[in-house]
């Protein structure tokens, strides 16, 4: 049994008239009826009782034509998930994002992929730390990834989201709380709290450069896990943190103020830009993702194309 001689039985059984569904499936008569025998020879059993005057179904049939009209949906759905897939419209879409400021983007990449993708699933996570995404990334365990990397390995593409900047938290007691910028040389003699430069934290390694860019070595006095356990070590003046400009937009604390770092001394060290990236060979529904973010973080950017 085969789709042609389904969608036989079924113009058929529509018209119980051989020569009007001949018509309809634009082919002759004769073919015609070859096909539907073909089918009754598969089936073991007559569907149309027929002769030169009348055509009618039989009981097997009757009960022939729902099952065969879901088997022909079935397939012509199968057509249009595949036309769909390969236009990007259906799929799962994993996304890892980090910090604060990845917040509002992936809020609105989920309602945009809603709005315009919806046949589009996104499976959202977030992390603590941007570089070891890079790696998950690139092994295929996520398909796209919202974070800062100085650099990406090749096989993969980066667009910058959102421009940031580098300050200083320091608790609201510090002689430098009400500075309207500080210099690394103001604070390079004082105790820091920082995230794990082991797992590739971006501040932790601005800082270390900051401090051999001034010959200073830097006093790391606690290591926290989070941002926000950084900053909690600030407001108990345990130490300063370096962290970035969307973090101090994006907390408050009564006990900690943000103080922004000299652009000179910003401009010792790479940026610390946020960005999307993905997989160069991504499949279109990715793409279709990574175009809308960029579209939604810079309404006049450049164009991602699929």
């Amino acid at each position: 049994m085969d789709v042609r001689q389904l969608e036989a039985f079924l113009a058929v059984a529509e018209h119980l008239h051989f020569g009007r569904a001949a018509e309809q499936l634009f082919m002759a008569q004769a073919p015609l009826s070859r096909t539907i025998r073909a089918l009754e020879a598969d089936l073991g059993a007559r569907v149309f009782d027929r002769n030169t005057r009348t055509v009618a179904l039989t009981p097997v049939g009757q009960a022939l034509v729902a099952p065969a009209r879901e088997a022909l949906a079935a397939v012509r759905r199968v057509g249009e998930v595949a036309t769909a897939a390969a236009a990007g419209e259906v799929g799962l879409v994993r996304v890892e994002f980090t910090g604060l400021a990845a917040h509002p983007l992936v809020a609105a990449l989920a309602r945009g992929m809603r709005a315009e993708h919806p046949g589009v699933r996104l499976e959202l996570a977030s992390q603590p730390i941007s570089r070891p995404a890079v790696q998950r990334l690139l092994d295929g365990k996520c398909d796209l990834v919202l974070g800062r990397w100085d650099q990406v390995p090749p096989g993969a593409s980066t667009r910058i989201l959102t421009h940031d900047s580098l300050v200083v938290v320091v608790p609201r007691t510090h002689r430098l709380a009400g500075a309207r910028s500080v210099t690394f040389s103001q604070i390079a003699s004082e105790s820091f709290v920082s995230l794990p430069y082991a797992g590739g934290s971006v501040t932790t390694d601005r800082l270390w450069r900051l401090g051999y860019a001034h010959g200073t070595a830097i006093n790391n006095v606690q290591f926290a896990p989070d941002t926000q356990s950084c900053i909690a070590l600030v407001s108990a003046e345990v130490g300063c943190h370096l962290a970035l400009g969307s973090v101090g937009r994006g907390t408050t604390n009564p006990d900690v103020t943000f103080v922004p770092l000299a652009s000179h001394d910003e401009g010792l060290v790479p940026d610390v830009h946020l960005r999307a990236a993905w997989r160069t060979d991504s499949t279109p529904s990715v793409l279709a993702a990574a175009a809308l973010l960029v579209r939604h973080a810079q309404p006049d950017g450049e164009a991602i194309g699929i």
